[in-house]
């Protein structure tokens, strides 16, 4: 991937001032608290960026943590929490199916989130970008890139077992059929998706609030049926993500 190691070493960012790491609410993820708040991941490659991002070193008692800033201007999962997001369905030890895994930016602090008991299957359809993620997953053995294109699902079947979570960047016209079709072949009853849409891609015309309600109403229709809904100010203009339920058990119905 991009960028080494270099930046951000010991101490972390800005001169070295005493860091605090507490657990963010979305379990895997951190706060550092020093001069200025950051978002973290508890960084599973020690020693290494994976794309030129600061790093945090903490130690406790003998042992030396250390935990990756999670920029939210370069992450729309990262801005989605700092926005608020109530539930983000991917606790250490889960499986996620990431569809637009792009050069394995976020999909690096998934993998830190999940964990080495979870997985991220990353689909990216660019070779450009799928080497660098190849490269992250080189590291990171919990990823399993993907170069496929996500609207073909049954060309990777046999990569990708079931899954607890979907996430989608994909910024495709169809994108709400393309996470129903992966939905449908990997995703369990019950389990999850965390979608970000950005309006322009499915309507440049069209005010984003309507574009939204109508992705919203496309998910619906497959089962997919949304719990949540946030834009991403101030760090992304006219995007959302979209946080629901697939084929929840009828009991939880109603």
């Amino acid at each position: 991937g991009r960028g080494g190691g270099g930046r951000g070493g010991r101490g972390g960012f800005r001169g070295g001032k005493k860091v605090f790491i507490e657990p963010h609410r979305h379990e895997g993820v951190f706060i550092a608290r020093g001069k200025e708040d950051a978002l973290v991941t508890k960084n599973l490659v020690v020693g290494e960026s994976v794309y030129g991002e600061k790093r945090v070193s903490v130690e406790e008692g003998e042992t030396k943590l250390e935990y990756r800033v999670w920029n939210p201007f370069r992450s729309k999962l990262a801005a989605a929490i700092l926005g608020g997001v109530d539930k983000i369905h991917m606790p250490p030890g889960s499986k996620v199916l990431y569809l637009g895994a792009a050069s394995g930016t976020t999909v690096s602090h998934v993998a830190d989130i999940v964990g080495p008991e979870g997985l991220v299957y990353a689909v990216e359809f660019s070779h450009r970008s799928g080497r660098d993620l190849i490269g992250v997953a080189q590291k990171r053995t919990n990823v399993i890139p993907i170069i496929e294109d996500a609207r073909h699902p049954h060309k990777y079947r046999m990569l990708v077992g079931m899954v607890d979570t979907v996430f989608a960047d994909v910024a495709q016209p169809d994108q709400a059929r393309i996470v129903a079709i992966n939905a449908h072949h990997f995703l369990k009853n019950g389990g999850h998706f965390v979608i970000s849409i950005k309006a322009n891609c499915i309507d440049s015309t069209a005010e984003p609030e309507a574009v939204f309600a109508g992705e919203v109403e496309k998910l619906k229709q497959e089962r997919l049926k949304p719990q949540e809904q946030i834009t991403l100010e101030p760090y992304e203009r006219d995007h959302a993500v979209v946080v629901g339920v697939y084929r929840p058990p009828k009991k939880s119905e109603g």
